[in-house]
């Protein structure tokens, strides 16, 4: 496969190591500095292509690869109010899109174990339920996208919960995210509950990089000849 990568950061490098141990080849790395190069490129040379840039570059990146038909996996999270116009784009171009806030598989495993312990609790109203995440000092946008997600997925199982707010403390209808931001880390995640007796907690803590790339990598693999608009349940299958 002809992979392009657009964004060439920490995380772009890490994601080309695994697509050339893969057997694939990296056509273009498309960053701030060169992003004239995009002319060159469409869908008879891009097989796929991978997005993993910053939040204020994601969305004219993904515009321009739906306007192509290009298949594309985006992990980039911070633009997502755009989202529905991504995916519109994609339908109407015969495009294929993949989202995920996050690409590690044990992260896709810890989104479920977060729903299903939500949908214990949920009857046992003396619990309060609070998230923390914490990443890397570069990362730009906070929450993080994986903490959303975890967010919505507790929406969905607890009734009482209507909103998510990046904060400490919440009222009684939201779930607050406390988000850090400390040296290098690369992610970790934390959904606590807690009562008067005792508390119940969850955890993801990611070591490096090398996950979140490699299930990148896999997903354009999947995606490369299909049309319309995926994620992660879909090429785990539920």
């Amino acid at each position: 496969m002809n992979i392009l990568l657009l964004g060439y950061g920490k995380m772009g490098k890490v994601i080309e190591q695994i697509v050339l141990s893969r057997g694939h080849q990296v056509i273009g790395k498309i960053d701030i500095s060169n992003r004239h190069e995009l002319a060159t490129f469409s869908r008879d040379n891009v097989d796929a292509v991978i997005e993993f840039s910053a939040p204020e570059a994601a969305y004219e990146n993904l515009k321009w690869c739906m306007s192509k038909g290009l298949p594309t996996v985006c992990g980039t999270t911070g633009w997502l109010h755009h989202r529905p116009e991504i995916e519109q784009l994609c339908i109407e171009n015969k495009a294929a899109f993949f989202y995920a806030s996050n690409y590690s598989i044990g992260v896709n495993l810890f989104f479920r174990l977060n729903k299903q312990l939500a949908k214990l609790i949920a009857p046992y109203s003396q619990y309060s339920v609070h998230t923390t995440e914490i990443h890397h000092i570069h990362k730009l946008d906070a929450p993080s996208g994986t903490a959303i997600t975890l967010a919505e997925g507790l929406i969905q199982q607890l009734s009482n919960k209507t909103e998510w707010v990046n904060t400490e403390e919440g009222t009684e209808n939201q779930i607050p995210i406390l988000s850090l931001r400390e040296g290098e880390v690369p992610g970790t995640h934390i959904i606590r509950y807690d009562s008067e007796v005792d508390s119940i907690e969850i955890k993801h803590t990611a070591h490096n990089r090398q996950g979140f790339a490699l299930g990148a990598v896999v997903a354009a693999e999947w995606l490369a000849p299909r049309e319309g608009v995926f994620g992660m349940d879909e090429l785990l299958g539920e």
